[in-house]
């Protein structure tokens, strides 16, 4: 759809009348951007297009408490976040990540991290990606936000701001626990895979 033939304020109106036409245009128009923050912060367990209907339903239900007084994209973006944050929470169970619940590919990946042996090889970065969605996974939904946003997705903390709603000092608290959650849960992993290590 054109930008510049695109008028929200006109089409939000005519949604507001019971214009189908115009909701169709409307999801049309913000489909693209809930599906990333979506694809972005599901559970696992969610399918990309369930969580988005959930995204749309809350966003037609609500209409009347948007005020216009930040671009709609980012009132939808919002409510987009806090409802994947919704069903982490209600999805999330933390076990401890130990060495046995890794995958060939991310023991592979985590050994070349403790032997210095790490290199640029894509298909080490990978097994270290897949390894980091797994040291994530034993944070709360909000530290996972966080992290997802500054490190993975390089956001600014304003652009957090804007999405979430938090405070500046909240967003660089809470990306400093993440962090260090993290790094406790990477120790002990690394514990974990030299004692295996030294078992063999």
């Amino acid at each position: 759809m054109d930008d510049e033939a695109f008028d929200m304020a006109s089409c939000l109106r005519r949604v507001r009348q019971r214009d189908e036409g115009a909701a169709r245009q409307l999801v049309q128009r913000l489909y693209p951007l809930v599906i990333k923050i979506v694809r972005s912060h599901r559970p696992r367990r969610m399918s990309d297009e369930d969580l988005a209907q959930d995204v749309f339903l809350k966003m037609f239900s609500n209409m009347e408490q948007y005020q216009g007084n930040v671009p709609f994209e980012h009132w939808v973006s919002r409510i987009a976040v806090t409802t994947c944050i919704d069903k982490l929470r209600y999805h999330q169970r933390r076990p401890e990540l130990r060495w046995a619940d890794l995958n060939e590919n991310e023991a592979n990946a985590l050994d070349a991290v403790i032997s210095g042996n790490a290199s640029t090889d894509s298909d080490l970065a990978m097994d270290a990606r897949s390894l980091v969605d797994r040291l994530m996974e034993s944070l709360n939904p909000d530290d996972r936000l966080v992290i997802q946003l500054l490190d993975l997705e390089q956001k600014s903390v304003a652009e957090i701001e804007q999405i979430t709603g938090w405070k500046t000092s909240a967003v660089k608290v809470r990306a400093h626990r993440a962090r260090k959650k993290m790094r406790a849960h990477l120790e002990s992993l690394e514990q974990d895979t030299l004692m295996n290590h030294e078992e063999r």
